[in-house]
Parts: structure tokens; sequence; C-alpha cells
């Protein structure tokens, strides 16, 4: 073998390793069932990351958020308990799925408003655009014998023909 080949399974080993090693480091043998700690924290969102969950994160602040739901796992809250503390303390940024309330309004209902006034822009302009179409198509009464008149001069120059 030559010493790419064997490098490339033992950086792959690393790798994975280090990203299960998060969840690995906390005892499920007592009060805390892994699965219920998997699923709690796969719904909250890590602070710093912002688009990731406490269970994806690398982020120091996640590592110890993890470390804190964990803790209270430990105590025997439970999971309405432990997302209300986190709440309480981080605001509603903390969940994937806020709940409805007038501060997230705007979470919930702004990207409807936007498309519709998205929408709402996209008609009004389409119907000025075939607005000002037909207003150049159509022509006034002098425009109209103007043209017919510029139509008889150029039959008589031809001598009526085609």
């Amino acid at each position: 073998m030559t010493y790419a080949t064997r490098l490339v399974p033992l950086i792959l080993t690393l790798w994975f390793g280090a990203a299960s090693a998060g969840l690995e480091s906390y005892d499920f043998s007592g009060n805390v069932g892994e699965q219920r700690f998997k699923e709690l924290i796969a719904e909250l969102r890590c602070l710093v990351c912002q688009n990731q969950s406490l269970i994806d994160s690398d982020a120091g602040l996640a590592d110890d958020l993890r470390h804190e739901v964990y803790e209270m796992m430990e105590q025997g809250q439970s999971d309405d308990q432990i997302v209300e503390f986190l709440v309480a303390r981080y605001g509603d940024f903390v969940l994937y799925d806020p709940p409805v309330k007038p501060s997230t309004y705007i979470l919930w209902y702004g990207p409807a408003a936007l498309l519709l006034l998205g929408l709402l822009l996209l008609a009004r302009t389409l119907w000025q655009r075939r607005a000002q179409a037909h207003s150049e198509a159509t022509f006034s009464e002098e425009e109209r014998q103007r043209l017919q008149q510029l139509l008889n001069d150029n039959e008589d120059k031809s001598g009526g023909r085609q």
C-alpha cells in the first residue's frame, strides 16, 4: 500500500469519529434517555450557527447548551420545562418552530406578505403595460383621417396599381 491509501482511511475515521464524539461523552444509563435527548436538542437552534440545531452544531455555545439540557434532564425536568427555561433565557429564536404570537408574526406571515406584495406589483406593472400598449394602438379621429389621406395619396401616385 502507498502512503496515500493508508492516509485516506485514517482521515475518514478521524473525521466521522469527531462528528459523533459530541454525544458519546454523555452517560445515558441514568435518568436521561438517549433518544429523548437527541429529539430535544434537534428541536433547539444553535444560537451561534443559526441554521443548525444543537445536535448538528460544533460551536462551543452549542456544546454548553447540550450540557445544560443534559443536566436539566438528569434533574428530572420535562422537555416542556427545559424549553421554557431556554426560551426565557434566549428568546423564541432558540426554537426551530417558534409559536405564533405577536412578536413572531413577521416570521410566520412575513414571507406570505412579501409574496403577495410582489404579485400585486407584478399585476400592476402588467396592467399598466397593457393599458399603454392599447392606448398606443388606437388612433384618434384626426390621426385616422391623416392615415387615410396618406393611403389615398399613395394610391393616386401608383396609379391604382397593387
